[in-house]
């Protein structure tokens, strides 16, 4: 070793310090300044595009299950019938400024596209391995170039998507099923060191400002290989990068996959819904399920309430056109977001618990609060109750058009008059501003007139690392029940003594064991074996007995011993 290349190196050394993130030591100030694009903007696309859009989920004829990107291992395609789809990948219908102009037309602020997936493949100029657009594919352009000047033309921040770890092309890149192609096989450490890093050297350093690296599956990523790819981020100063690096790095944002928290993240933690708009990332030629324009956008409301983003994708065919269907509801939803997008930008989220026709978003400025109120279920009295409201509303009318509404409080919250009809079938936005610190009696649990009382996920307390609620509020359940040591816990009240039959809807792999105590009484069960974490059956806990009206704690813990994770929906107590 060089004097130059010591003194260099001990020079990075004591920049970097004993961590290699160079947002280790950032101060709070300095995130906040960090995120705040992230957290304002709400609405991103989502670009799942390169080779696989070429086979289109066919392969030997045969229509392929799985996510369209993901055909190579899911058909365990070798490597030189793989690459072969590359001469026949030509996108001369892609034109990059349609794309952006889309993007802002649905509403959208930022842009991330899939630099290179699990196939290896390059979707940009690189100068690093020929298994790339310019060089393996008849298009010879940088699609990436080109987008790059278009997000820059119209505004829109622009973030990569990259593999950094999952390679089914190049030797030594790992994979989540394991390798099938000899090929394939090498030393994952070189493959880092030689594919990897200068790779994200290259997508930091060719485009212009990057806003985020989105990095994906940290199949076999360990500590020392997160370590030669953290620091490339100082590349492009304030870039916001995500959980999915590996090496036990927990990144700026939280990444759940084609669900939507129900409760958002605990302590203020930055996440994302990622989302597909059919069942597929990558485009798949027979995929026609399609969500609906009413899904997408109650959706995109329901993360902003949480606090979250959403990041919606579209997967190009291979001439490089987005297919229709995606246009349609992008348009669509842009046709919303033009009226509505005040409600959503910028937004902090919901300071109420549960709202049973809709969601809320919030503006603080000053002493004023601006409670913007989405609401799904028009109320059929034209009679709006928000509930547990103590504050006195200072004013209320409807977003789109103004129209200025009255206000009454209640015993139970704020009633707001509202129009006979609603002013979009999907979600219409009502603004109500109060003053001051709000004050709102969050609703109890409530016993219903036939006796029953349902526990839902979203009103328990959650006390450990890695359980969470997730699913739409209509149907949500608890998930990432992999550490034994995190429990559940509700409270509320019986009001009619008697004996009650305690239940729920339990999906699982496993036959782990619990323990549900109500009132100190406690039931021991196991859980089925479902087939699925998705396929829910109902499993009787047991029975109950209160013979006075009482206030009550139940909690669900795991019996430490050969736990298994399970998926938990809502818990029903219903008298005998």
């Amino acid at each position: 070793m060089s004097l130059l290349v010591a003194a260099l190196t001990i020079a990075l050394n004591q920049t970097l310090g004993s961590n290699p993130d160079p947002y280790a030591n950032e101060t709070p100030t300095q995130r906040n300044q960090r995120m705040k694009w992230f957290r304002e903007a709400r609405f991103g696309m989502f670009i799942h595009w390169g080779v696989y859009s070429v086979p289109a989920g066919i392969y030997d004829n045969k229509q392929i299950p799985g996510i369209g990107e993901w055909i190579m291992s899911d058909a365990r395609i070798p490597t030189n019938t793989y690459q072969a789809y590359a001469k026949q990948f030509n996108p001369t219908k892609y034109n990059a400024e349609t794309w952006v102009k889309l993007a802002k037309q649905a509403g959208m602020k930022y842009i991330v596209i899939t630099s290179k997936h699990h196939d290896g493949f390059a979707m940009y100029d690189s100068k690093v391995s020929p298994w790339n657009i310019t060089q393996a594919t008849p298009f010879k352009r940088d699609p990436l170039k080109e987008l790059a000047a278009a997000c820059k033309k119209h505004g829109i921040k622009l973030g990569f998507y990259y593999s950094q770890a999952q390679d089914w092309n190049h030797p030594g890149g790992s994979a989540m099923v394991g390798h099938w192609d000899t090929r394939q096989n090498g030393d994952m450490g070189q493959y880092i060191k030689n594919i990897a890093v200068p790779q994200v050297k290259e997508i930091l350093t060719k485009y212009g400002p990057i806003a985020c690296l989105w990095w994906d599956t940290p199949t076999g990523m360990t500590k020392e290989y997160a370590d030669e790819l953290l620091p490339l981020l100082k590349l492009q100063p304030g870039i916001i990068h995500n959980n999915r690096l590996g090496g036990g790095y927990k990144g700026d944002t939280e990444t759940p996959e084609q669900y939507i928290p129900a409760t958002g993240y605990p302590g203020g933690r930055d996440w994302e819904t990622c989302m597909t708009m059919n069942n597929t990332w990558g485009f798949k030629s027979e995929d026609h399920n399609w969500k609906s324009n009413e899904t997408l956008i109650r959706n995109l409301i329901d993360i902003a309430s949480k606090g979250g983003n959403y990041l919606l994708n579209v997967g190009p065919t291979s001439l490089g056109e987005i297919p229709e269907p995606s246009v349609d509801r992008l348009k669509s939803m842009g046709i919303w977001m033009k009226a509505n997008g005040k409600a959503i930008y910028a937004t902090t989220p919901s300071p109420f618990k549960r709202l049973p026709w809709g969601r809320c978003t919030k503006v603080v400025n000053g002493n004023t609060i601006t409670l913007y109120l989405h609401v799904f279920d028009w109320p059929q009295n034209g009679k709006l109750l928000v509930p547990g409201l103590r504050n006195k509303a200072e004013s209320a009318s409807l977003l789109v058009g103004n129209k200025k509404l009255t206000t009454q409080s209640i015993n139970d919250g704020v009633v707001i008059s509202l129009p006979a009809k609603a002013e979009n079938p999907y979600s219409t936005t009502v603004v109500l501003t109060v003053k001051g610190k709000l004050n709102i009696t969050q609703p109890e649990i409530v016993q219903a007139e036939n006796g029953n009382i349902d526990l839902k996920p979203g009103d328990a307390k959650l006390h450990g690392s890695d359980i969470q609620t997730e699913g739409p509020a209509n149907n949500e359940n608890f998930g990432f029940w992999t550490n034994s040591a995190d429990w559940i816990e509700w409270r509320f009240r019986v009001k009619t003594p008697g004996t009650y039959r305690i239940s729920a809807e339990v999906g699982s792999l496993g036959t782990g064991k619990f323990e549900v105590n109500c009132a100190g009484q406690t039931l021991t069960v196991v859980a089925p074996n479902t087939g699925s974490y998705q396929n829910f059956k109902t499993v009787e806990f047991g029975t109950a007995t209160f013979s006075t009206p009482v206030n009550v704690a139940l909690t669900i813990t795991p019996i430490v011993k050969g736990w298994q994770p399970i998926n938990l929906r809502t818990i029903h107590i219903t008298p005998l």
